[in-house]
């Protein structure tokens, strides 16, 4: 009996293997014009699976699904299977960010999209889609299917849209254990830093949901190597998926080095400085630049919370899980950011060494004529907005933390690109890459029109350029759209946007020799005022006028501070302690 069921299992298995075998495999295609071209001439229809290689899902719809032999014959016969990294095409991320990962998008003969599903999706379920889009090819509506035609006439965020934002805020949060009130739960950064700049102002409700989340979300740092997982599932911050993306610790990073120095919480900076040890040791390349992810999985396709439940010797005798070494402008763009904020925290010069190292090499290998940046070696369809965006943004975090103007020169030159190259004609906002270079034609983006506005404001600020201002508001008149601000379910980052824009930064001001050890201390001490929103400047005399010199300093014959908030100046101060206490007074 042993015997026959032995050769019954070997039976089956040969079987299996035959059909696997004689099932045509799919022939996966990059995104391009040629693909669309093809569908149209052959009458097929165009399947995109959009994926991220460090996404464990992906990984089983991968094996599962697309190996599944009667989903290969479909996809041959009527189909033509596009495969894109999500990582490697920030215009298809952002437009389909929404679906994903990994994202479906089919598309008629004639390039219009008809079906758009979110994350994994088993065999059954998958084939029974393809035959009905086969049998009904009419385009499904989407809440995003109809484009907006009439945009906001004014930059200005509404008071009555101010006012459901900022309850939607609450509503969305959990308060018992921080989060949003749903399944996954994750550090939702902007609402983080909103809730921080809201508590500054006394709101203790705000100060609330700022700690919980961000204690909650100390669960989702790995114990052992550092790095910050993606997010938990089962409704609490127990269960987490073992993805580390760059950006989630660029962003993590600077979110908990700005509680720290706010919150005066030594677990913040901890927990930031544990995110940088991770990244150095994992996602950092001998160029001294930075790669993008640690998969999910140690075997692809396989949960591993037992892999992640081990010491660091156990895990390594099993191998570590694959490390995607792309090297891209826009992840080391925020990774600049990231360890900016950390510098200003911490002031290990050890940190800012590992920011400029990043700069140097997005300058000397990601550049592009004018100011941009390339996404990575060669582009498909760049350049993309969020690569330059990201790296100018770094610029200016960059000059913040010391002052030195190559990297305000740098900024610069990043804003006059994105203004050149990403400007849809008379319409608001900015689109995620240059127009006419791809089958889909590019659109505006919340999260990336958030980011700059932001920059392009602070921007301003420190050079008193009103074309950069300009800018801050054209993005700012898409985004106080009413069907765009209210489009997610919180949009933390619009409102900080709007209270930037509405106010001054804290404005602190060293006058003083570079070389001066007084004022050395006086900058180091000057970058501990709480707040991401801030104009840090240092002026020495032997370089010439100030970039915006809207304030004119007297001289003296030693090293000065200077605090300057709502049209009003301090007299001049000598000590640190007493210049951190006068911005915050002048601040109220």
């Amino acid at each position: 009996m042993k015997n026959l069921l032995s050769q019954i299992a070997l039976a089956t298995a040969l079987c299996a293997a035959t059909a696997a075998a004689a099932a045509p495999a799919i022939e996966w295609q990059p995104w391009s014009d040629a693909v669309f071209e093809r569908a149209r001439r052959e009458n097929r229809f165009v399947l995109l699976d959009l994926e991220a290689v460090w996404c464990h899902w992906c990984h089983v719809m991968d094996r599962e699904t697309y190996g599944n032999a009667e989903v290969q014959d479909i996809i041959a016969q009527h189909y033509i299977a596009i495969r894109v990294d999500q990582d490697a095409r920030p215009d298809l991320s952002r437009r389909y960010e929404d679906y994903g990962w990994p994202a479906t998008i089919v598309f008629g003969p004639d390039g219009k999209e008809i079906v758009k599903r979110s994350g994994y999706i088993a065999p059954a379920p998958f084939k029974k889609l393809l035959g009905a889009i086969l049998a009904d090819p009419s385009p499904l509506k989407y809440r995003d299917s109809d484009p907006i035609t009439q945009y906001s006439v004014s930059p200005v965020l509404p008071d009555e849209l101010r006012g459901a934002l900022k309850k939607q805020i609450v509503n969305s949060h959990d308060f018992n254990i921080g989060g949003l009130l749903q399944q996954q739960k994750f550090m939702d950064r902007d609402t983080v830093e909103y809730a921080l700049e809201m508590a500054r102002d006394g709101d203790r409700q705000a100060r609330s949901i700022a700690t919980q989340t961000l204690d909650g979300a100390l669960n989702l740092i790995d114990p052992v190597w550092g790095g910050a997982y993606q997010y938990s599932t089962h409704g609490d911050w127990k269960h987490p998926h073992f993805e580390k993306i760059l950006f989630v610790q660029a962003d993590s990073m600077r979110v908990y080095a700005l509680a720290s120095q706010q919150l005066n919480d030594p677990r913040y900076l901890k927990a930031a400085r544990d995110i940088y040890r991770y990244v150095n040791e994992f996602l950092l390349s001998p160029e001294g630049a930075y790669y993008v992810s640690q998969d999910a999985d140690l075997v692809k396709g396989q949960h591993s919370e037992d892999y992640f439940a081990l010491a660091d010797s156990q895990r390594r005798k099993r191998g570590i899980p694959a490390i995607d070494k792309h090297l891209y402008a826009r992840e080391n763009g925020w990774m600049m950011q990231g360890l900016a904020a950390l510098y200003a925290a911490d002031r290990d010069p050890e940190i800012l060494a590992r920011a400029t190292a990043a700069a140097r090499w997005v300058l000397t290998n990601r550049a592009l004529p004018g100011g941009g940046f390339r996404h990575d070696q060669i582009d498909a369809a760049g350049p993309y907005l969020e690569d330059t965006l990201a790296v100018g943004r770094g610029f200016l975090a960059l000059y913040q933390v010391t002052a030195e103007r190559e990297w305000l020169r740098h900024a610069q030159a990043a804003a006059g690109f994105i203004r050149a190259n990403f400007t849809p004609g008379d319409s608001p906002g900015f689109v995620t890459a240059v127009p006419g270079k791809s089958a889909l034609e590019p659109m505006p983006q919340i999260d990336e029109n958030i980011m700059q506005a932001r920059f392009a404001n602070l921007l301003s600020r420190y050079t008193g350029d009103t074309a950069f201002r300009e800018d801050a508001l054209r993005a700012m008149r898409f985004l106080v759209t009413k069907e765009i601000a209210l489009r997610r379910r919180t949009e933390g980052g619009l409102l900080i946007a709007d209270r930037e824009l509405s106010n001054d930064p804290t404005h602190l001001t060293v006058v003083g020799s570079k070389n001066d050890p007084a004022a050395q201390a006086l900058f180091r001490i000057a970058q501990h005022q709480a707040g991401g929103y801030k104009r840090i400047e240092w002026w020495d005399r032997s370089e010439g006028p100030m970039p915006n010199p809207d304030v004119q300093y007297p001289e003296l014959p030693k090293a000065a501070a200077y605090v300057c908030s709502q049209n009003r100046c301090s007299l001049p101060v000598f000590d640190g302690k007493a210049l951190l206490e006068l911005a915050e007074r002048l601040e109220k």
